[in-house]
This record gives structure tokens, sequence and C-alpha cells, in this order.
């Protein structure tokens, strides 16, 4: 009996192997997409050495083609911490939103891996997955468990909690500043699980979507804000460090246009308040002109928001030279940061 089951069991694997080399049917077949309600996406983090924070994304979307690439991205604006100045944080100093929407992950998987799957039901994979987040793409290899639970829906998950540290996708800088921004310590690096339903496309039939409530997407809320949602924001935007200036200009460099758009959002949804943009300098050069290129910096942000059909009468420009120092000037690193542009509520 036992020589009888291996035959059957030989045979299923070589009709779907044979099946698939024909074009006929496979496991990637009319392809698949998954499905964001039905699914989960999760990092853990550690800050003060001991407490672990769980966060999600809210909002991601993907496909895995006929050929087996498999596309995932990830809105990273759909952050989910459970307290909403935390997801400002995250977006504004981890991630930097404003200029990389997206975390994308991609991979080709090998049909053959999958032959067995419609006989065992349910196997770990090993996967090597590229990832792509703030400008950088790297490769990585992982195990990953993959479910058949209808010859149409599937589920993938990930078999361990994948490492993702800060320094590979250039977010040091990123963490510095939440470190700073909450008084906390954070180890910089973040385990991710997932949980995803994929359901196999069928011509002319509605997707196949698992009976779970979607998840809330975790973005910015709509509508006006009120005074603290304003000013925690505004504090957390004057951290961010992210309007540009050539060395002793008051020019705003073009990279800087996306932060400014989103302050420009924030702006308009405080309504009745009137925002004071500083300009803040290092404390190389004479005192005067420092002076002079802090309020010169802090017009022109303003001049921005304004062309941008903020009201002038809400906003107010005024330089501080180096006479504020967030950092001791002893570094280059502490100089840069010196330099920058802050923003407060002093009307509301």
């Amino acid at each position: 009996m036992r020589i009888i089951s291996g035959l059957l069991r030989m045979i299923a694997a070589l009709l779907a192997l044979s099946q698939m080399a024909a074009g006929q049917t496979g496991p990637f077949q009319g392809g698949w997409t998954l499905q964001s309600g039905a699914s989960a996406l999760n990092f853990q983090s550690v800050k003060n050495v001991t407490k672990v924070e769980s966060s999600g994304f809210a909002t991601f979307s993907g496909t895995l083609d006929e050929s087996g690439g498999l596309r995932i991205a990830v809105l990273l604006d759909s952050i989910d911490t459970k307290v909403d100045l935390r997801n400002v944080r995250m977006r504004f100093l981890m991630f930097e939103t404003f200029q990389f929407p997206e975390a994308v992950i991609t991979a080709q998987i090998d049909p053959a891996v999958l032959a067995d799957l419609p006989q065992i039901r349910r196997k770990q994979i090993p996967l090597s997955y590229n990832l792509t987040m703030h400008g950088v793409s790297k490769t990585f290899d992982t195990v990953v468990t993959a479910t058949l639970l209808t010859d149409d829906l599937v589920a993938v998950s990930s078999g361990t909690p994948i490492s993702v540290a800060a320094d590979d996708f250039g977010m040091t800088g990123g963490v510095k500043k939440l470190e700073e921004a909450a008084n906390v310590t954070i180890i910089p690096s973040a385990t991710v699980s997932f949980d995803f339903m994929f359901a196999r496309n069928v011509e002319g039939a509605a997707p196949v979507v698992a009976s779970v409530e979607p998840a809330p997407v975790a973005l910015e809320a709509v509508g006006d804000f009120d005074l603290e949602a304003c000013k925690g924001r505004f504090e957390i935007l004057s951290r961010a460090n992210s309007i540009f200036f050539a060395t002793g200009s008051a020019t705003v460099d073009p990279q800087s246009v996306p932060f400014l758009d989103q302050l420009v959002d924030i702006v308009s949804r405080c309504p009745g308040m009137t925002i004071e943009v500083s300009g803040h300098t290092d404390s190389v050069g004479r005192k005067s002109w420092n002076q002079t290129l802090s309020e010169q910096r802090a017009a022109a942000v303003t001049a921005h928001l304004v062309g941008k059909g903020i009201d002038k009468s809400r906003v107010v420009a005024v330089g501080f030279g180096p006479d504020r120092p967030v950092f001791p000037n002893d570094t280059a690193e502490n100089k840069a940061r010196n330099r920058r542009i802050e923003f407060a509520v002093v009307n509301g």
C-alpha cells in the first residue's frame, strides 16, 4: 500500500508539472491579487531597552502575476501606531513620506516550489525578495509559509519575524529625530511580520474576499485640526529639518518642495491660527550676517506658503540668527541641525 500511495503522489506531482509546462494550469494561472482587508502587515520596535511596541500599516496592495512575479506596495502614510501624533512623527521624521511615500517588495517565485501545494496544502518556501524603501533597494532571503485554503485562495505568512535595520535604508538619522522628539532610546531595527491573503483572478468572477472586516486606513485625518493637534504637528515639522538652502543663500532648494507642500496642507487645516515661521543659523560667521540670513530664509518659506494660497495675515516670519541653538555648535552635524526653520502657533 505504501508503494501504491507513493506512486500516486508521484503521478500527481508529474501531472501538475506537465500541466504547468503545457500552460494549461499552474499555481499562478490567471494571476493573484492581495486581499488587503483580510491581510495584516505589522512590525515590532523596542524603546528604552525593554519596551516592545507593535505597529502596522493599514493600506497596502499586491499582485502575483502568471509568471510568478510578486509585487507588494505599502503606503507608508498609513502607519498605524494607535496614537495620532506618533503616526505623524513616523511619517515626517522616520519614513519622510513626503519624499518616499511607498515601500515596495518584489520577488520572482519559481512555480516548481509550489507544484505540490495542491496535494500537501501547506508548506514552507524559501524566498529571495527585494525591498525598496527610503530611496534604497536591498535584497534579502527569508522563509514564508503558504497555505492553500481553496483552489482560488491562499494564505502566505512570515515563517519567522523579519529584521529590518534602519541603517540599511539610510534611516539612522530618522531614528535619532524620533528619540529626541519622544525623549526615548530606540533600537535602530524592527522585526516585521505579515499574514497575507491572495485570491486567484478568475475571469468573469468577482474577486474572492475572506469574511474579515477591512482594517481602518490610518491616514491623516480629514478636515480641520484643533489647537493641540496643530501645535503637535508644528513641533514635529520643526524637527524634520527638511527645508534646504544653498550655503549662504535664502533661495529654497527644489528638493524642499514636497515637504513644503505638506506644510501648506497642515497650515490650511489650522484655521484662525497665526503661524510663526522662524529661521535659525549656526554660529559660523558674523552674528549680524547670520541674523539677516535667518530672517531672509524665514521670509522665503513664508512666501512659498502665501504663494500656495495661505493668507499672508496668518503667517509671521522672524529670524533669530544663532541665538537659539538646539545643539552645541561643536561639530559639522550639530551645526547643520542648528541651521533650521521652525514653526509654531502664536495665536489661535
